[in-house]
């Protein structure tokens, strides 16, 4: 049932455009930020330990729809909340778009516009340098590929909705006690939670990024790719979370394997590279559809 579910939510997030805005869930900014404050400063325990239960509490509802659902009607109402739970727990933006919206901002010459449109994608400062953009850019691809797709797949193939669900709201609170802790520095509480979150979050990302990395490699180029898994960081990496996303983009990078091109210029390499990474994530994701939907045939013919 639920791989049935993943194949129609699937279908529908592709389709549904439109409806994009409703998953950034703005609602839920004032009960994280409530239930953080509160549950932090009402316990003795470790900062983990407040992001854990504000995870538990936001995932209860939708475990508890799930439990009174069991397989009435024939386990039909189960099936449209998962593909809700599922449409909700993608994302919440569409890499596809955004990479458009960023390539057509190169081609125009627009700074602003390209800034924006790359930030959208970075989640953080652009660098100034224009080749260091195009590599920035073309990693934060890679990464956000596995956070808003590929992850929520997975933990929804293991646990079903339920587990789609708890891997966006960590993702949702990770967001939004950075954002917090950026806003008050002077505020050691704030910097805290946001380091709790960042755990809590890279501990559920641990193992679909690993998986997300292998289908790059097999969705790229594979020598290219495993080449460079092989290698050690240059610089080692402080937490499991920045871990995770700098082997995604060594590994989609290298699974590009981009020759360069003669008297090519700047925007054009830019608009190449973010357009080529867009490519690959889209035939990964295509791949992924595939087994799914074999696992579910062969799920119907036993």
């Amino acid at each position: 049932m639920k791989l049935i579910a993943l194949l129609i939510g699937l279908l529908i997030e592709r389709l549904a455009t439109q409806l994009f805005h409703l998953r950034e869930l703005r609602w839920l900014d004032s009960v994280i930020d409530a239930g953080s404050e509160k549950i932090f400063r009402s316990t003795k325990w470790p900062p983990v330990v407040p992001v854990l239960l504000l995870t538990a509490l936001l995932v209860l509802p939708v475990f508890a729809v799930m439990l009174l659902l069991g397989n009435t009607l024939f386990g039909f109402p189960y099936l449209l909340v998962a593909i809700v739970v599922l449409f909700f727990s993608l994302g919440p933006t569409d890499i596809g778009e955004e990479v458009d919206a960023y390539c057509a901002a190169v081609e125009a010459k627009d700074p602003e516009a390209i800034r924006r449109t790359a930030k959208a994608l970075l989640e953080h400062d652009v660098p100034e340098d224009d080749r260091a953009r195009t590599l920035a850019v073309e990693k934060a691809v890679f990464v956000q590929a596995n956070n808003r797709l590929f992850a929520v797949i997975f933990w929804f193939v293991l646990l079903g909705p339920l587990g789609a669900w708890s891997y966006r709201i960590t993702d949702l609170i990770r967001r939004r006690t950075v954002f917090r802790a950026g806003r008050h520095e002077a505020e050691e509480h704030y910097s805290k939670i946001a380091s709790a979150a960042n755990s809590v979050h890279s501990w559920v990302a641990w193992v679909p990024a690993r998986l997300t990395a292998c289908g790059y490699a097999l969705a790229g180029s594979f020598d290219d790719a495993f080449a460079v898994w092989r290698e050690s960081p240059t610089q080692v990496t402080p937490t499991t979370g920045v871990r995770s996303d700098e082997l995604l983009a060594r590994v989609g990078v290298a699974s590009l394997a981009l020759p360069p091109l003669d008297d090519e210029n700047e925007e054009s390499r830019a608009i190449r590279g973010a357009t080529a990474a867009n490519r690959l994530v889209f035939r990964l994701l295509f791949f992924w559809a595939v087994v799914i939907a074999g696992m579910t045939l062969y799920g119907w013919s036993v």
